[in-house]
């Protein structure tokens, strides 16, 4: 996936980032479903823009959910 427009990789380095933020905001353990799904969005946002194993964060945010 490495040809991707530089106003692209922004909007989904923005789009991934607001993720992270909402991931915070249902709180695993209250809203897991929900949860759960913002992860996989902000997992496909990564991949796509190529950051899925350089975001730092790793499976610690993945195991929180499972």
């Amino acid at each position: 996936m490495g040809d991707i427009r530089r106003e692209d990789r922004e909007r989904l380095e923005y789009v991934g980032a607001m993720l992270g933020e909402l991931r915070r905001m249902t709180d695993a353990e209250r809203y897991p479903m929900l949860t759960f799904l913002i992860e996989m969005a902000s997992l496909e946002a990564n991949e796509i823009t190529g950051k899925e194993n350089r975001s730092g964060r790793g499976g610690s945010d993945r195991d929180a959910v499972a």
